[in-house]
């Protein structure tokens, strides 16, 4: 029998966006009667909530961040597994069905080991170069440490306690930590389209700076010296390891221009958290 699938989808004015996330989630190959759609919104002021009224009557209200959005949902949620979205995000067909036969599958590929969550492919969208550049950045990260699992055993995710709410930006580093911590983990071959919009360098770097805010909270919450935060902050693993480790070096050499746009905004997002580290001593 199939299990029921909670799929979380934090919005705050997605009206462009939330229509095409949910029709996505009803055209999955998975049974849509077990499909739990729970949209929490963070105190929208445009069309968002009606939009999504149409898909599901579990819509909620909810801030100030996505992480306190995220583990409202989850309380709400009735399923054996959690999925969560951005309003932003589009499901290619299998993905929850590819997830659910991952987990009935694990104990016959692995052996006695435990899968409590899964790691999805996303692909950024755009026709922009710069669309294209980050398209190619983000295909270096799935399920490594700059990744963070998405679709996850509910048990796991209440036992790990969701996402730390105190935090903006590393909490889905330090969701994927604990998680690991707490059993094994995979990755699916079906893929998640991340709609970013038009690439404005101006509002990406305020994003990554809002996020940077937090490195210290999230920092000091591990052991010193910790191996995963030496990768996700350190120089070496973010403008190299990242890029070369396990063949990967291949596709840089295969794509130099998309390379020199990637560096490009590596080096002003490295830049932007040296400044903002400096200025909040």
């Amino acid at each position: 029998m199939s299990p029921l699938v909670s799929v979380v989808i934090t919005t705050k004015n997605e009206e462009k966006n939330i229509e095409n996330c949910l029709k996505s989630i009803l055209k999955q190959t998975y049974p849509r009667d077990k499909i739990e759609i729970i949209v929490v919104d963070n105190n929208s002021t445009d069309r968002t909530k009606e939009i999504a009224r149409r898909y599901t009557d579990k819509v909620y209200n909810k801030g100030p961040e996505r992480s306190a959005q995220r583990n409202f949902g989850a309380k709400q949620a009735k399923g054996e597994y959690y999925l969560y979205l951005d309003a932003d995000m589009i499901l290619s067909p299998n993905v929850i069905s590819e997830c659910v036969e991952k987990f009935g599958n694990w104990k016959l590929e692995i052996g006695n080991s435990e899968l409590i969550a899964l790691y999805i492919p996303e692909i950024v969208t755009g026709n922009s170069f710069w669309s294209k550049v980050r398209r190619f950045e983000r295909s270096f990260y799935n399920a490594t440490v700059i990744d963070c699992v998405r679709f996850v055993r509910m048990e796991d995710f209440l036992a790990v306690d969701g996402f730390d709410e105190s935090m903006s930006g590393p909490e889905d580093w330090d969701f994927d930590k604990k998680i690991r911590n707490r059993g094994g983990v995979d990755i699916i071959k079906s893929v998640i389209y991340h709609n970013e919009g038009e690439f404005s360098l101006k509002r990406y770097l305020q994003k990554k700076n809002y996020y940077s805010r937090s490195f210290k909270k999230y920092i000091a919450k591990w052991p010193k010296n910790d191996s995963d935060i030496k990768k996700q902050l350190g120089f070496y693993y973010r403008f190299i390891g990242v890029f070369t480790e396990n063949g990967k070096w291949k596709k840089i050499i295969r794509h130099p221009i998309l390379t020199l746009g990637m560096y490009f905004l590596r080096v002003m997002v490295g830049l932007g958290y040296i400044i903002n580290k400096r200025l909040v001593k």
